[in-house]
């Protein structure tokens, strides 16, 4: 049965997405045979493994809302051994749709519990918000990877989300575990960056990965041209970060 790992955090630009994507794909570097799931409406993690999100006839709303099968959604290899459930706008509208449905924050759940024994990895980028679409992530996922972008308000609303976490695990989803934090956009340079480091360490009673991913132009520029870092620029410090990010979460595969 594959670990399905949400990556989530409401406060936005913290690197999500680009955890998503390099993330799933060093782990199918490794070897892994990896699910995407695309749960936010912005589409940067389906653009950025190299699919036209706006082309897509299925993506991940009509699978929600009973309008498209599983097998007619998902596209094959966009990256060696990555599979992709994608996502465009049209996703915005599902929050309101979803309202009145019975056992709604279940929806993904029952997708993802038919996907379980086909992939090793399921990984499912988040929406920036708290929202009906992240419920969902939360009670289908095994367990939630919080990317933190190393800056003064770091801490701001982590507090909230772990409290979300919380209720998920009480009343919906009772194997749901921090999977554990991980440090983005780190510039050595800066004080900044390491005290943020050290006061999250502080103040988090929560797994920290010892893998912190850096400031990287290598890695900003990446999505744009619809690769993963690993294929992207293979040498640079983004690749070698996500890399050891991705040993680490299998080390933690018997956990």
């Amino acid at each position: 049965m594959g670990r399905i790992i949400a990556v989530a955090n409401q406060k936005g630009g913290v690197g999500k997405s680009t955890t998503a994507i390099n993330l799933s794909a060093c782990l199918a570097e490794k070897g892994k045979k990896v699910l995407a799931i695309d749960i936010d409406p912005q589409g940067n993690t389906t653009s950025g493994l190299g699919a036209d999100k706006n082309a897509v006839e299925n993506t991940l709303y009509e699978l929600l809302l009973g309008e498209a099968e599983t097998k007619d959604t998902i596209i094959k290899n966009v990256v060696d051994n990555v599979d992709l459930i994608p996502s465009n706008m049209n996703l915005s509208g599902a929050e309101i749709e979803l309202v009145d449905l019975e056992d709604k924050e279940f929806i993904l759940k029952k997708i993802t519990d038919k996907l379980r024994r086909k992939y090793d990895y399921i990984i499912m980028d988040c929406p920036p918000s708290l929202s009906m679409l992240t419920i969902n992530a939360l009670t289908a996922a095994t367990s939630v990877l919080v990317p933190i972008q190393c800056e003064y308000y770091a801490l701001e609303g982590l507090s909230q989300l772990i409290h979300t976490i919380e209720l998920v695990r009480d009343r919906l989803n009772k194997i749901l575990k921090i999977e554990g934090v991980v440090f983005t956009m780190y510039d050595a340079r800066t004080n900044l960056s390491l005290q943020v480091v050290e006061n999250v360490k502080e103040n988090l009673d929560q797994n920290i990965y010892k893998t912190i991913i850096p400031r990287n132009v290598r890695l900003a520029e990446a999505p744009s041209y619809g690769k993963p870092i690993n294929l992207y620029d293979s040498r640079s410090t983004g690749a070698e970060s996500y890399r050891l990010l991705a040993e680490e979460v299998i080390g933690r595969e018997g956990e």
